[in-house]
C-alpha cells in the first residue's frame, strides 16, 4: 500500500457529521485529519477541520443550502475531501449503532447487509437511519469504494444469555427482543487501551462509564464485556442529554391511554427528556453547571445519583469493583459530574483527590483508595479504522501501490 492511500471514517449523527481521515502504513492507521460538520439543519451550521496535531486548518460557517440536511452536509465533506486528498480514500468505515443479533464483528457492506441494517432502524430511530445515510449515498455515487460497517452493539455479544434476556415470553426473543447494549466502539477502545497501557488494571473488575449526550456504563473483566446498562434500545439505563434512561414501561402505556401517538411518544423519549426535560433549560451539562436555576441543579443531581446507582448495580455482575473509568465528553471533561457520582459511591471505598479530579488527571483517586478511578479519553474513530482494515484484510481486499 502506498503512502498516498487514505482511509475515511464517518460517524453520522442526527445533526452532525464527524469524520477522520487516516493515512495507512503497513496496515496501520495514522491520523491525518479530523473534522466535524455541526448543527446540520440549523442556521448555526459549521464546518471545522483539524490536522493530526490538532491545529485548525478550516473553520467556517455554512450557508443554509450547504447544511440543510445530512445529504447536503455529505456533499460539503465530499468536496473538501476531493480538494484536499491526492486521490479518493480506498475504503470507508462507518459507525453503525445497531448490528442486531447477527453481527458480532465489523462486516463488509453489500446489498444483503444493507437490507438487514435498514431493517433495524426502528430499534434505534435516532441513530440508525442517519448512520446508514452516508452508506447509501456512497454506494450510489462510488460503488467501487469498499465500505465497512462497525457496530456499537458488537462489543456486547460476549454477554451470557442470562444477561441478554428480558422476562418476556420466548416468542419475543425469537423476534429479536433482547438486550443489545450500545457504545461498544468506545468500550472496545478503552478495553484495548487498558490491555496496552494498564495490563494489571484490565485483569481486574472494571466498570467504564461512557458519559456524553448519550450515556451508559459497562462492566468488564479481562477487557471482555460482562454487563451493560443499555438494553433493547438506546433509551435504557442512565439518564442522558435528552433521553430518560430507565423508565417504567407503564409510563408509555399511560401516554398511549392519554391519546399520544407513536411519533409524539418517540419525540418525548428521544428529544425532550433527560437533562433537558428535567431542567427545562438545556440537555448540555455545561449549560446546567453555569446556571443558577434550582431546576438545573436538580437535573445534575438526578444524573449523578442515577448514574451512581447503575454503576453500583453493575458490581453484581463482576462481584465487586477494582477500577472505575470515566470516558466520553462529560466523563473526560467534567470534574463536577465525576465528583458527584464518586460521592454517591464513597461507601464502596472511593477516595477522590479533588485536585487531581479538577486537573482531569489519568488517576483521580488518592493512593490509599480501595477503588481506583481513572479518566481515559475514548477514540471510537480509531477503533473503526482498525476494524475496517481488519475486515478488508479478511475479505482479501487489497489496494494497489
Amino acid at each position: 500500500m502506498s503512502q498516498n492511500e487514505s482511509l475515511l471514517v464517518i460517524n453520522a449523527g442526527s445533526s452532525s457529521l464527524k469524520f477522520q481521515v487516516f493515512n495507512v502504513h503497513e496496515n496501520r492507521p495514522e491520523l491525518a485529519w479530523r473534522g466535524l460538520i455541526s448543527c446540520i439543519g440549523l442556521p448555526t451550521a459549521h464546518f471545522r477541520v483539524c490536522d493530526h496535531t490538532g491545529a485548525v486548518v478550516l473553520d467556517r460557517a455554512l450557508v443554509p443550502s450547504e447544511a440543510r440536511d445530512l445529504s447536503a452536509a455529505q456533499t460539503v465533506l465530499a468536496d473538501w475531501l476531493r480538494d484536499t486528498l491526492p486521490k479518493s480514500p480506498f475504503a470507508v468505515g462507518h459507525r453503525i449503532v445497531h448490528g442486531g443479533p447477527d453481527y458480532a464483528t465489523a462486516v463488509l457492506v453489500d446489498d444483503q447487509v444493507l437490507d438487514t441494517l435498514d431493517g433495524l432502524v426502528l430499534l434505534a430511530p435516532l441513530h440508525q437511519r442517519n448512520n446508514l445515510a452516508p452508506v447509501h449515498v456512497l454506494r450510489e455515487r462510488r460503488p467501487d469504494i469498499p465500505q465497512v460497517a462497525c457496530f456499537d452493539t458488537a462489543f456486547h455479544r460476549s454477554h451470557s444469555p442470562l444477561v441478554d434476556r428480558f422476562a418476556l415470553p420466548a416468542r419475543f426473543l425469537e423476534k429479536g427482543v433482547r438486550r443489545y447494549g450500545f457504545h461498544g466502539l468506545s468500550y472496545h477502545y478503552i478495553s484495548t487501551y487498558m490491555q496496552e497501557h494498564l495490563p494489571e488494571v484490565v485483569k481486574g473488575r472494571v466498570v467504564v462509564a461512557h458519559l456524553g449526550s448519550g450515556a451508559s456504563a459497562c462492566a468488564m473483566v479481562n477487557g471482555v464485556g460482562v454487563e451493560t446498562t443499555m438494553g433493547f434500545t438506546a433509551l435504557d439505563g442512565l439518564p442522558m442529554s435528552t433521553r430518560p434512561g430507565t423508565l417504567d414501561p407503564g409510563v408509555v402505556l399511560w401516554m398511549l391511554e392519554q391519546g399520544m401517538s407513536h411519533d409524539e411518544i418517540q419525540r418525548v423519549l428521544y428529544t425532550e427528556s433527560g437533562l433537558k426535560g428535567l431542567s427545562g433549560i438545556s440537555g448540555d451539562v455545561r449549560d446546567l453547571l453555569a446556571s443558577s436555576e434550582p431546576a438545573a441543579k436538580m437535573a445534575l443531581d438526578y444524573f449523578t445519583y442515577r448514574s451512581a446507582m447503575a454503576i453500583a448495580g453493575l458490581c453484581v455482575s463482576v462481584k465487586g469493583l477494582d477500577t472505575l473509568v470515566f470516558t466520553a465528553g462529560i466523563g473526560e471533561n467534567s470534574p463536577e459530574i465525576r465528583a458527584g457520582i464518586c460521592g454517591h459511591l464513597a461507601w464502596l471505598g472511593i477516595d477522590l483527590d479533588p485536585e487531581l479530579n479538577q486537573a482531569n488527571a489519568d488517576c483521580i483517586t488518592r493512593p490509599g483508595s480501595r477503588i481506583a478511578v481513572r479518566v481515559i479519553a475514548t477514540n471510537e474513530e480509531l477503533v473503526i479504522a482498525r476494524q475496517t482494515l481488519a475486515c478488508l484484510e479478511q475479505a482479501q481486499i487489497m489496494v494497489a501501490d
